[in-house]
């Protein structure tokens, strides 16, 4: 039962091999960092209508759920760390049919979740210099941000780490200040002003359960991107101390951050006044007379735009040097610069952004919907890939082999199949709503698309063996 377990990569090439830099401290930033963007900070507000006050309810589930993905990742990770993880696993453990699609579907995700990104750049900038075109901050961003990845991994986990701090410590302030006004009334001449308003205005529950059940499809794509732990195994400089140390850190503080946030905004404002007039992050530092609350605020969605892109273009670059030593991708994406960056595939996402960017103006709105409600879809397919690599990953194993591994997830494969039937539910959500169900069109087609090439390539190498055979 054993046979999946020596099924290892072959090694690459030392001119090939990604080198460690990543400590513990940087990986653990770049989860929570990804998990906490613009999502949090203007997202909210959507789930919060949904809802009611129970959308606290609703992030509690799905942050289990997330925690539930990351540790299925994290025990494949400590066992064997690879660059590319999800897609290597899904493959070894599924079949390269599976780890084509996912580690394809992976890059075309994070794709345009960069894209979006870049855009939001530029839309920020534009609130302090209107009078600058908006396309000389999106191609400035994507040049800066190529620069730093084409350096050492070490410089970009440094940046990355800085970038999520600084969104980390304004959540922090303002649940301080919350909890200040709350109990104490401090910034609301001392008349505290409690958390009466979770249950006021139509109760916790104000649109029902069902309100709270139908705000779960928001929320868990707030916690997209927390995937990215599986691709820093391949560069962690002690991945079997730091991977468990970074995904057992990220979930509680998410909670914290999430949960949190919202119980200090919630607390403070009526939940139906919350994102009406803006978003609920300004509202609230402006009630507790922080006059500056826009800047501050744009000035942290900026670094938090900052913090995503640098990781997006990190996370494809990783994922298709991965894929081109499983023969998934060309063999020029697994080429590595002297500092131990695979260049080209960095190149590559830059020149997709670049392009993407372009066709992001010219564009109408209704097939951008289509192409940016595919990274929906994408999201829970690779989630789902990975619990279902975690269960084939299981069964290969013996009892001793189980009673081993050196990060187990708690419950393995019944844990695995509850995530799985929950993002099952996911997905019928997403084709409930009339504005989401084109993402579940959309992602038919490119799975569809993605089996017509997987079976080209598969044909392509046969013919090319075959043709090289007489000359051996």
């Amino acid at each position: 039962m054993g046979h999946f377990m020596q099924q290892q990569p072959p090694p690459p090439s030392p001119a090939n091999k990604l080198k460690p830099g990543l400590n513990a401290r940087h990986i653990r930033f770049m989860a929570l960092g990804s998990a906490i963007g613009t999502g949090l900070f203007y997202g909210s507000a959507d789930a919060i209508k949904m809802a009611g006050p129970s959308v606290l309810l609703a992030y509690l589930i799905g942050g289990i759920v997330a925690f539930i993905i990351m540790r299925a990742l994290g025990e494949m990770s400590v066992n064997n760390p690879q660059a590319s993880s999800f897609s290597r696993y899904a493959q070894d453990y599924l079949g390269p049919m599976a780890g084509y699609i996912t580690g394809w579907t992976y890059c075309f995700e994070i794709l345009i979740v960069a894209i979006a990104d870049v855009t939001a750049f530029g839309i920020y900038m534009g609130v302090w210099f209107p009078e600058v075109p908006q396309w000389i901050w999106v191609l400035s961003v994507v040049l800066i941000i190529g620069a730093i990845n084409l350096m050492s991994v070490k410089v970009f986990g440094e940046l990355e780490f800085w970038l999520s701090f600084f969104k980390v410590a304004t959540i922090t302030i303002m649940i301080v200040a919350g909890v200040g006004m709350i109990i104490w009334g401090i910034g609301n001449g001392g008349q505290p002003t409690g958390i009466h308003n979770l249950w006021y205005n139509g109760g916790f529950f104000s649109n029902g359960f069902i309100g709270m059940i139908l705000s779960l499809q928001l929320v868990m794509f707030a916690y997209g991107g927390i995937e990215i732990i599986g691709i820093t195994a391949g560069e962690a400089k002690d991945p079997k101390k730091s991977i468990p140390q970074a995904i057992n850190s990220v979930p509680w503080r998410i909670l914290v951050f999430y949960v949190g946030t919202l119980l200090v905004i919630m607390s403070i404002y009526p939940w139906n006044q919350v994102g009406t007039n803006g978003s609920p992050f300004v509202l609230t530092f402006q009630h507790m007379g922080i006059t500056m609350a826009a800047s501050i605020l744009n000035f942290v969605v900026i670094t938090a735009s900052l913090s995503a892109i640098n990781s997006d273009v990190f996370g494809v670059g990783r994922m298709l040097h991965g894929m081109a030593e499983q023969g998934h991708a060309p063999k020029m994406f697994n080429r590595v610069s002297k500092r131990g960056i695979p260049w080209v595939t960095v190149m590559v996402m830059l020149l997709a952004l670049l392009l993407a960017v372009y066709l992001n103006y010219i564009m109408p709105e209704n097939v951008f919907l289509v192409i940016a409600s595919l990274a929906t879809f994408a999201t829970v397919w690779v989630w789902i890939m990975i619990l279902f690599s975690q269960i084939a990953f299981r069964r290969c194993l013996s009892k001793t082999q189980v009673s081993n591994l050196a990060f187990p997830l708690r419950g393995g494969v019944f844990t695995s199949m509850m995530a799985i039937i929950f993002l099952a539910f996911i997905i019928g959500l997403i084709g409930y709503f009339p504005t989401t169900r084109v993402s579940l069109y959309a992602g038919l087609v490119w799975v569809m698309a993605l089996l017509v090439g997987y079976y080209f390539k598969i044909n392509y190498q046969k013919k090319r063996a075959a043709l090289e055979q007489p000359q051996n």
